[in-house]
């Protein structure tokens, strides 16, 4: 694992106790909020290996559930999410599982309300650093860092070229770019990070290209 700066060691200005425990999850949950686009109703969140060994300790559970509520890993809120989260409404299930993860600080986020789900898998690595390794079937390596779109799409020829060439048309810079597709020929998910916030007329544009069925976008 690299990191830029000493401050990538130190850790991000947080709610304690842990980095990798605590704002690394809130931001595996505040991921999982900017891409489902509005505040759940309701959430199952499963935790596995370390993270379900020492979740309440360490402050996981509210930290996961203040990122869902678009908590910063800074804000002093964290600390009452999973009451907050009851007096707004929303449905909190946390599961404790048995199988084994490939990194032992796994989170799996299933949320959603009375029209929409989504399903995402975050990682904590260290020092508030996160990855994103899967969002709804679809396999990804997203750093949650960096200001990014995901463009769900029909897997045919000339798809990524036209998303592409909208983003260069805006002069929005790539940093990172991958795509992942369950089958061939059927349904791919573009994983884009960029150098700064798209705005929505963006989205709009790229969401109106043939062949893409649905696209969501992560804010810095």
């Amino acid at each position: 694992m690299k990191y830029k700066s000493v401050f990538d060691i130190i850790g991000p200005v947080m709610i304690g106790p842990s980095s990798s425990h605590t704002a690394g999850a809130a931001r595996i949950g505040r991921v999982a909020r900017s891409l489902f686009g509005k505040e759940p109703r309701w959430a199952k969140i499963s935790f596995y290996e370390s993270f379900a060994k020492t979740y309440k300790g360490h402050g996981t559970d509210v930290a996961i559930v203040g990122g869902l509520l678009d908590f910063d890993t800074d804000d002093e809120r964290i600390i009452k999410a999973k009451e907050i989260a009851s007096e707004r409404g929303i449905n909190i299930e946390f599961i404790e599982e048995t199988a084994n993860a490939d990194h032992p600080n796994t989170a799996r986020i299933r949320i959603g309300d009375d029209q929409d789900e989504m399903e995402l898998v975050g990682i904590s690595i260290g020092g508030g650093k996160i990855e994103i390794t899967e969002l709804n079937g679809f396999l990804l390596k997203l750093s949650g860092h960096h200001p990014a779109i995901l463009v769900v799409h029909d897997d045919r020829h000339g798809a990524i070229a036209s998303v592409s060439n909208i983003l260069s048309k805006h002069e929005i810079n790539i940093g990172h770019m991958e795509v992942s597709r369950k089958e061939k020929g059927k349904m791919a998910l573009m994983t884009i990070e960029v150098d700064q916030n798209i705005d929505q007329d963006v989205i709009d544009e790229i969401s109106k290209l043939s062949n893409i069925t649905q696209v969501s976008r992560v804010v810095d």
